[in-house]
């Protein structure tokens, strides 16, 4: 049973942080300012990124424990009902959490639009409750609560058994990896363990990358450990022409209709090089989310 008055401590002690990648403490997430009323309490299943699968296999394998942490959730800010955000690219995972959301009452398996970057915390809140997140403003300023499917995981287990985070499921993939899987791997493996532990490389790779291909941080070594964050690591060959120079901006405008914050780009990329960091906040940097959408959409590379 979640016992309220210590679900923070709980939280904390376990050492559960967001397990997409950003490793936001999750105890400090569901302790929003008095004065914020939080009502949604929603679980992203979304996954939008190119080769990542993890979330996608933790749906199917725990479904019990994702609706335990979301409930778990819901318990905290006295909410009878919660969501769970999921792409209609994964019918198999809508269907096996429908099955198990019929046990309880209030929960509602709300499929999503197969898109990039949907499974940011703004999207999924926008799609799932139609609200919006002020500029600068965090979830809770719109009342809702975005949590991980598998942080959702995560606070299962420290409730249930007491066990702290020393697990994740990591996606490994890419076209240099020769068998690409998901893994559950105890946190502080080495990088270099965890490809081995899927086949090793096909063929040499010429990035590396912890996260997805659009998000994610290319590492420099294989000889650093996984942590909480590590939601995939990719292996890809890379060819010659991804490292042409950049060319001149155009002014074309496919990077202000990318993108998803209604951002200007081209002109935060400008400031950027120029390093005037207040025309950048003036064009509201900090509501960027580094989704790289205008980067990938760059004729001139640029961003």
């Amino acid at each position: 049973c979640f016992r309220h008055h210590h679900d923070e401590r709980i939280l904390r002690d376990a050492g559960i942080v967001g397990m997409g990648g950003a490793g936001f403490p999750t105890h400090v997430k569901l302790s929003p300012p008095k004065d914020k009323k939080i009502d949604y309490v929603i679980i992203n299943g979304a996954e939008c990124e190119p080769y990542l699968t993890s979330d996608h296999r933790v749906m199917l394998e725990y479904p019990d424990l994702v609706i335990y942490g979301l409930r778990a959730v819901m318990k905290v800010f006295s909410l009878q009902s919660g969501y769970i955000g999921i792409e209609t690219n994964k019918p198999d995972a809508v269907e096996v959490l429908k099955e198990q959301a019929k046990k309880y009452n209030g929960i509602e398996v709300v499929q999503m639009q197969t898109k990039y970057p949907q499974g940011a915390e703004k999207q999924v809140i926008k799609a799932v409750a139609n609200r919006e997140v002020p500029s600068g403003g965090l979830p809770a300023d719109a009342g809702a609560i975005v949590i991980n499917i598998d942080t959702a995981v995560s606070i299962a287990i420290a409730i249930k058994t007491g066990m702290p985070v020393v697990r994740r499921i990591v996606t490994v993939a890419g076209d240099a990896v020769t068998d690409p899987k998901n893994l559950e791997i105890r946190l502080g493996m080495s990088f270099r363990e965890i490809f081995e532990a899927s086949g090793g490389f096909s063929s040499e790779p010429g990035k590396i990358i912890m996260g997805g291909p659009m998000m994610g941080m290319a590492q420099f070594s294989l000889d650093v450990p996984a942590i909480k964050g590590t939601s995939a690591l990719l292996a890809l060959t890379m060819p010659d022409e991804v490292f042409a120079e950049d060319t001149a901006c155009i002014r074309c405008g496919k990077c202000v209709k990318a993108c998803p914050m209604k951002l200007m780009p081209l002109y935060l990329n400008l400031y950027a090089i120029k390093k005037d960091w207040d025309m950048c906040e003036k064009y509201n940097i900090t509501d960027c989310m580094e989704c790289g959408a205008c980067s990938y959409l760059c004729p001139g590379k640029q961003h």
